[in-house]
């Protein structure tokens, strides 16, 4: 079929003027060759009686002409009823195109979208390797980035911003407002404490309380002098404000000092009975409950709510507007990495295969029918002659040499037949 033309870089389609063009020259050809075995028919005819030779030139064309009027009475039969007579069987396409579209329709579904000929297909084109290939290429990774950086940008700016805040709003309900904190707060600080971890915290707030009162003696008189009584003299404030500020720090460093120290221990007695009554005493729970509800009212969470999406958007925006940010700058490794592993891993790339394979059997397994189904819709769709010019351009061409060889057969035929008869009966 005449569909596609080579040319120096590799092959097109042809166009629906071009295939109109083609097809116009094979029917002045095919009509030639009938109005040259008609001409030859009538000489031949005409001059028999002088030259009985000719007797033998007048049964090839005969033939030739009944041969090819045959074939374009079948040709033409196909896609319009031929000289205009509405001869029973003849405009085919037209009458018929429905059930065509139908068949057709049937016919890719049964033998091109059957799920083991796309796996195998799909198997053989090596797409992860392929794929992979075409990624690690850093023009091709940047392109990647590029179009996923439009597409992020599209859905940022497309979706509503009060649909996204209730959304946010109500999963922080639902995943961090609704189950109760006492609970979750105390098997995590069971779990700190059961660890040591708290050690540390405690350690730094050990060594920033005295660096603070080492600091600040000042300050520390200063609280002693304004709790004592007014008729103590000034100087006995003092020397009492320094000798609490000297006990306090000494206090403090005895602590640090000490990793038994009897503060110690008691600060673990304490951390311990409040990660206990967290998870099981229902007052303390209350209490907690109570806390949250205060702090994270409806409106303090539609706020959260709010800020949370402006801040994921305006963050969202500008690193993908911006070519050279971290996100940009790490999506685009990414896919060169992926593309690397793809290009090189073969685990990797057969179990992307696996995927794809999967994917492609249980899209062709599903939906066969409804994408066979596009092909019989859309051929109803059309009008019966667009229909049957459709088809005419896309065979017409080819068909003419049917024509043409009716012509030849028909003009061979007619020879030896006569030959054979004039032998035979003189």
């Amino acid at each position: 079929m005449a569909t596609e033309v080579k040319y120096d870089g590799g092959v097109r389609a042809l166009t629906d003027a071009e295939r109109a063009a083609g097809l116009r020259q094979m029917k002045r050809i095919a009509g030639g060759l009938l109005l040259a075995m008609a001409a030859i028919f009538l000489v031949a005819f005409a001059l028999q009686d002088r030259y009985p030779w000719l007797e033998y030139v007048r049964a090839a064309a005969e033939g030739g002409m009944v041969g090819a009027l045959a074939d374009w009475f079948a040709v033409t039969a196909l896609f319009r009823h031929p000289l205009g007579l509405k001869i029973p069987h003849t405009a085919i396409i037209p009458r018929k195109k429905d059930q065509i579209g139908a068949s057709l329709g049937g016919f890719v579904e049964d033998n091109f979208l059957s799920e083991e000929v796309v796996k195998a297909k799909i198997a053989s084109l090596g797409v992860s390797a392929r794929t992979g290939a075409w990624l690690e290429q850093p023009r091709n990774a940047d392109r990647v980035a590029r179009e996923g950086a439009a597409a992020i940008r599209a859905a940022m700016l497309v979706l509503n911003d009060e649909d996204v805040q209730d959304v946010i709003e109500s999963m922080a309900r639902r995943h961090l407002l609704a189950p109760e904190w006492g609970p979750p707060l105390g098997k995590l600080a069971q779990r700190v404490l059961d660890d040591g971890h708290h050690l540390k915290l405690v350690d730094l707030l050990l060594d920033r309380a005295a660096d603070w009162v080492l600091d600040n003696q000042e300050t520390v008189s200063r609280l002693v002098a304004d709790r004592s009584p007014t008729w103590v003299p000034s100087f006995v404030d003092s020397l009492m404000g320094d000798k609490v500020h000297m006990e306090l720090y000494r206090f403090i460093v005895s602590i640090q000092d000490d990793p038994d120290h009897q503060v110690r221990r008691q600060l673990d007695v304490y951390l311990q009975s409040l990660a206990q009554d967290l998870q099981h005493d229902p007052d303390m729970i209350a209490r907690v409950e109570h806390l949250k509800n205060n702090a994270l009212g409806d409106p303090e969470v539609r706020q959260l709510a709010a800020r949370t999406w402006e801040t994921i958007k305006r963050a969202m925006l500008q690193a993908v507007d911006d070519p050279q940010s971290e996100l940009s700058l790490k999506f685009t490794a990414a896919v060169r990495d992926f593309g690397h592993r793809l290009a090189n891993d073969a685990d990797l790339a057969a179990k992307v295969d696996g995927w794809i394979e999967e994917a492609a059997g249980y899209l062709v397994r599903t939906y066969r029918s409804q994408i066979a189904g596009v092909i019989t819709e859309t051929v109803e769709r059309w009008d019966a002659e667009e229909t049957s010019r459709k088809i005419e351009l896309q065979v017409g061409r080819d068909l003419q040499f049917i024509r043409i060889n009716g012509t030849v057969v028909g003009s061979l035929a007619g020879l030896v037949i006569f030959t054979i008869a004039h032998a035979i009966f003189g």
